[in-house]
C-alpha cells in the first residue's frame, strides 16, 4: 500500500494508508457484486425491496448488475485491492438499462409493491441533472472492512476525476445517515423520493 496523510475522512476513522484502488475486469465482477450485497445488506432502501433474507440473497445481486452492470463493462467501477469496497460510477450521458432493472423487478418483487417501486424509480430520473454529470448508483464497503476510511479513498478518487473534467457528480443516499458523510464531499441533497411504504432517498449533487 502506499502512505498519505489524511487530513480528515468523512467515512470512519482517521487513516494514514492510501489503499490501492483498481479497476476490476470481467473476471472481478463476482467479487465486487458480492461485496456490494454484503455491504446493501442493512440498507433501508434495499431491504424495502426485498425484506425477506432469502429474497434479498438470490434476486439483490441481479439487481446490482442490472442497476449498476454496465460500470463494468465500460470500465467505470473501482474497487479496493482486495474487493472489500466498491463504487460502480457512470460517465456522463450513461444511464442505467432500464429494461434490465425493469425486467428483474417484475420478476422478483412483491406485485403489490411494483407500483410504488416503479414511481420511486421515476422520481429517481426525474432528479437527475439534465446536463453531463457522473453518477454513483451504487457504492459500499463490507462490514468488516468499514471504519478504516475506504469508502471515503473510492469517492475521493472518482471526485478528483470530476475535478479534473469540471464534470458534477449525482448521487442517491439511500442510507440518512450517509447523507451528511457525502455533504462533506461536496454533495447538496436536492429533494426527497418517497412513496407512501418506502424509505427516504435523497438525490445529491457535487456542482462542477
Amino acid at each position: 500500500m502506499n502512505t498519505k496523510t489524511v487530513q480528515s475522512n468523512p467515512f470512519g476513522t482517521r487513516t494514514a494508508t492510501e489503499p490501492k484502488i483498481v479497476t476490476p475486469t470481467g473476471s472481478d465482477e463476482a467479487r465486487a457484486v458480492s461485496t456490494l450485497v454484503t455491504a446493501f445488506a442493512a440498507d433501508p432502501a434495499a431491504r424495502w425491496l426485498y425484506p425477506d433474507a432469502e429474497q434479498y440473497l438470490e434476486y439483490f445481486p441481479q439487481f446490482v448488475r442490472a442497476f449498476g452492470g454496465k460500470a463494468f463493462s465500460d470500465s467505470t467501477a473501482d474497487c479496493i485491492a482486495d474487493f472489500c469496497g466498491v463504487a460502480l460510477w457512470f460517465a456522463p450521458r450513461t444511464q442505467p438499462d432500464e429494461a434490465a432493472v425493469g425486467n428483474v423487478l417484475e420478476q422478483s418483487v412483491d406485485k403489490g409493491k411494483l407500483p410504488e417501486v416503479f414511481n420511486l424509480l421515476e422520481q429517481m430520473g426525474h432528479f437527475h441533472p439534465g446536463h453531463p454529470h457522473w453518477y454513483l448508483p451504487l457504492i459500499g464497503v463490507d462490514p468488516s472492512a468499514q471504519n478504516r476510511g475506504l469508502g471515503s479513498a473510492l469517492l475521493s478518487r472518482a471526485l478528483a476525476r470530476c475535478d479534473r473534467e469540471r464534470v458534477p457528480a449525482y448521487l442517491e443516499s439511500t442510507t440518512p445517515r450517509n447523507s451528511p458523510l457525502y455533504e462533506r464531499f461536496g454533495f447538496k441533497a436536492i429533494g426527497r423520493i418517497q412513496t407512501p411504504s418506502s424509505p427516504p432517498i435523497i438525490p445529491m449533487v457535487r456542482p462542477a
